[in-house]
């Protein structure tokens, strides 16, 4: 597993390959008889002599002492040599052999697999854990990561558990090779929802990412690499067959629909991506007005083209297997063929079309003549993030629960007060009555007629002094 480079490791060496200073000597020069001619054919026969005797010397010795020559320099291949056994620096592949299928598992095609991370040490456990459940060979798929303006420990984090991936006891279960670049783009956007999702933020935000993107791709790809994944890495929800399932269908590119969960008071679920889409009339007619760097960013009101969209084509009981031609794509899980990017394609870092990234990207692939295809029916889920609208609306929903509790406490209170106005009380004043009377002459009189029978005495005849003593 290769350690993290930093990225002056990849800077250019400066402008010491230019063109020397001053007045150029002319190639013509007059001939003359004196000793300064064979003066000046001194530095080409030494010159020459030296070059013999490098050869003469890389023939005898091995080649493997020239490293030393060279102080930093690195003859290391891929594959072992398959051409001159005195050259092991030189090794010749045939892209033919590397070619992208639909078998990729059954061929033993390599895929490159690559995740931009930033401030991403929540989602790690939940990335490995998808990581290791992959049903594809794992020592087929080479990981790339590329971490970059990250405040969080997500460095030394991935790199811990990239050490505990490759130590499994069950060799199968370890991947190919492993490299982590870092380096910054300067992306000042913020992490949260509301922040990378916001409207002013998309085209700064999508150029950056293009670039960070075509970075790691041109350090991590390989000539032996017949597919290239990306993958982002706040995935909840995959199948483990994705790889093969994606690789089935043999396009040069190719997306899964992508849906997040919600909360109930939210409809339980949502479509994530808007990026996967078909292109419009409207659409067209919208990009000829806009200047030329201007970037149509799909799902919002600023920008109404009215395109078909893989997401909302989303049948839950639909065939998986169904395919949909797109113009734009979405980032979260791409698989295409490595020869897409040999050719040329990438992700626009500028408006390519009216478009940037893996939007741009999907274009210049279907101007290149290349198959872009997304599946309505095959669904992954994003985790949610509560964006600030949803953050201000469940604290409203919190404020009316805590208004409905206590309007429902002060409810109670005033039907309590209102039933006891009309309580039948004649109960509890017979009882009243009978201590109030039961020390008189008149409750001893009762309570002898009565003969404790529990008779009400006749209050009436009492009154009117119908019973004498």
């Amino acid at each position: 597993m290769s350690l993290p480079f930093k990225s002056s490791e990849f800077d250019a060496y400066g402008s010491g390959f230019g063109m020397p200073k001053g007045k150029p000597s002319s190639r013509f020069q007059a001939r003359s008889g004196n000793k300064s001619d064979f003066k000046s054919y001194i530095p080409k026969i030494l010159g020459g002599f030296t070059l013999v005797l490098l050869v003469i010397y890389f023939i005898i010795f091995p080649v493997s002492n020239a490293r030393s020559l060279i102080p930093g320099a690195s003859f290391s291949a891929r594959l072992p040599m398959r051409d001159d056994p005195n050259i092991p620096s030189v090794v010749h592949y045939d892209l033919a052999d590397y070619e992208a299928t639909a078998h990729g598992d059954k061929r033993g095609e390599r895929i490159l697999y690559l995740v931009p991370l930033r401030d991403a040490v929540p989602h790690m456990q939940m990335f490995f854990g998808h990581m290791e459940n992959l049903t594809y060979p794992h020592n087929l798929i080479d990981l790339a990561f590329l971490v970059s303006d990250s405040k969080d420990d997500t460095l030394n984090v991935l790199h811990q558990y990239l050490e505990n991936l490759q130590a499994n006891p069950d060799t199968s279960k370890r991947f190919g090779s492993i490299e982590i670049f870092e380096k910054d783009f300067g992306q000042a956007i913020g992490q949260g929802f509301s922040d990378r999702h916001g409207f002013a933020a998309q085209g700064p935000r999508r150029k950056l990412m293009a670039r960070a993107r075509n970075w790691l791709l041109s350090v991590a790809l390989k000539p032996d690499h017949s597919w290239v994944y990306w993958r982002d890495a706040d995935v909840q929800t995959v199948p483990p067959t994705i790889l093969e399932d994606l690789m089935s269908h043999n396009k040069d590119v190719i997306v899964p629909n992508v849906w997040r969960p919600l909360p109930d008071w939210l409809g339980n679920e949502q479509p994530y991506d808007l990026n996967s889409w078909q292109e419009s009339e409207t659409g067209l007619q919208l990009a000829d007005q806009l200047d030329e760097d201007a970037c149509i960013v799909e799902g919002y009101p600023e920008y109404a083209t009215w395109r078909p969209h893989l997401a909302y084509l989303r049948d839950p009981y639909g065939d998986p297997k169904v395919e949909m031609e797109l113009d734009g794509i979405g980032g979260v899980s791409i698989l295409a063929k490595a020869s897409v990017f040999r050719q040329g394609a990438h992700f626009p870092a500028f408006s390519f079309e009216k478009h940037a990234e893996t939007e741009g990207f999907g274009k210049m692939c279907r101007r290149m003549g290349f198959s872009v295809i997304g599946l309505p029916h095959y669904v992954i889920w994003h985790i949610y993030e509560p964006s600030s609208d949803d953050i201000k609306h469940m604290e409203w929903m919190a404020e009316e629960e805590d208004r409905r509790e206590e309007e429902q406490r002060l409810r109670e209170l005033h039907d309590k007060i209102w039933r006891a106005g009309f309580e039948d009380v004649r109960a509890e004043w017979y009882a009243e009555k009978k201590n109030i009377l039961k020390n008189s002459e008149l409750g001893f009189h009762n309570l002898r007629q009565g003969g404790g029978s529990g008779q009400e005495p006749n209050i009436g005849a009492i009154a009117a002094g119908a019973i004498r003593g």
